[in-house]
């Protein structure tokens, strides 16, 4: 194990610097939405019935901020597409928001193209590729943000940009304050859990070496507490290299919870991420359901959310496990940055499609 007080070895096993990305999303989260606020040729969104949201991987995670903050504040449904189908019903009453980090993603071109032939409201999210350039050519308005990073280490840019829009086009309130709290949990969060923090006071730190070779299992409350496990899952999977899966409260007390009976948890880590909005029905299900966890085994953690906002309450779950997946991977020796698998299976998708 790789003692994570040491900083020299940190840097040396991640020499892309996936731990300064996670660092940075307090600043990525600032500019983003101010880039937002200032994109042009925004679509007139009177008359609106719906609003879809097409990405695919870390692209996709700013979709479900949005639907999970402000589902119970929009008057029209929002939908996040992780599909290269487009619903049906979009038309010309649906804003279709298409985020690509890279702008070459496969199954959002497919939607971007549908959406444009169906006449649909569209704003295009991405740091350039084939997205930009079509959206460009289209008169489609673009919201352009920082590229040559990891698509997972763009949430900060990509979710802001797309609220900062939105706000410009009179979908969305004032999100000024929000952000702000969101920025300054963050800002507080890194300087807690940086690497220069030593173990014994880093609660990032601890978690890697209490999670150990166990396989993390992520609990949050429907709604942001839901969205903050998922984004776990995906960094365990992305900078840890390794299996982990998410649940959603009270869906899990429904048919999950039934598996966790002795010995079944004993290789798994339960992790609950708890927030202050929690409905009155779920609330109480977290200890009983944690305490069967615990009693098939499982080693049991529970987080609060830091923060008054519902938006600076799921960033602030949303870095505490970024930064602990990493020191996870670097603890084993493992590069947090390199997606090796999912390259291969690009470049094995690539050559089946040319034959």
């Amino acid at each position: 194990m790789i003692d994570l007080d040491d900083e020299r070895a940190l840097r040396s096993i991640d020499p892309s610097g996936m731990l300064d990305a996670v660092a940075g999303l307090s600043k990525d989260l600032s500019d983003g939405f101010a880039t937002g606020l200032s994109a042009e040729d925004l679509p007139v969104l009177d008359g609106l019935s719906a609003v879809t949201f097409c990405g695919m991987g870390g692209s996709a995670v700013a979709g479900d901020v949005l639907r999970s903050v402000f589902r119970e504040r929009l008057g029209v449904p929002v939908d996040v597409n992780r599909s290269p189908v487009l619903p049906g019903y979009c038309g010309t009453h649906t804003l279709v928001i298409v985020s690509s980090y890279s702008g070459n993603t496969a199954e959002t071109l497919a939607c971007f193209r549908e959406a444009l032939h169906r006449g649909c409201r569209l704003i295009a999210i991405t740091s350039g590729g084939s997205l930009a350039i079509e959206a460009d050519s289209a008169g489609v308005a673009r919201v352009i943000v920082r590229g040559g990073g990891q698509p997972r280490a763009a949430l900060g840019w990509l979710t802001a940009a797309c609220l900062g829009a939105l706000q410009a086009a009179g979908l969305l309130p004032d999100m000024s304050s929000d952000v702000a709290e969101a920025v300054a949990e963050l800002q507080a969060l890194a300087a807690r859990l940086g690497p220069d923090v030593p173990a014994r006071d880093n609660l990032a730190k601890e978690l890697a070496h209490r999670l150990a070779d166990r396989t993390p299992v992520i609990w949050g409350a429907d709604g942001i507490g839901s969205v903050a496990a998922a984004r776990w899952k995906a960094q365990f999977n992305e900078n840890g290299k390794i299996v982990a899966f998410a649940s959603s409260m009270s869906e899990l007390d429904h048919n999950e919870v039934v598996g966790w009976e002795r010995p079944n948890g004993e290789s798994y880590a339960v992790i609950a991420l708890r927030h202050g909005g929690e409905h009155s029905e779920i609330m109480p299900r977290f200890p009983l359901s944690l305490d069967i966890a615990k009693a098939s085994g499982a080693h049991v953690e529970e987080f609060r959310a830091a923060g008054r906002s519902a938006l600076a309450q799921l960033f602030s779950l949303i870095g505490l496990g970024d930064f602990a997946s990493v020191y996870h991977a670097i603890s084993r020796g493992v590069d947090p940055t390199p997606v090796v698998v999912i390259e291969r299976l690009k470049a094995a998708l690539a050559a089946g499609s040319s034959e």
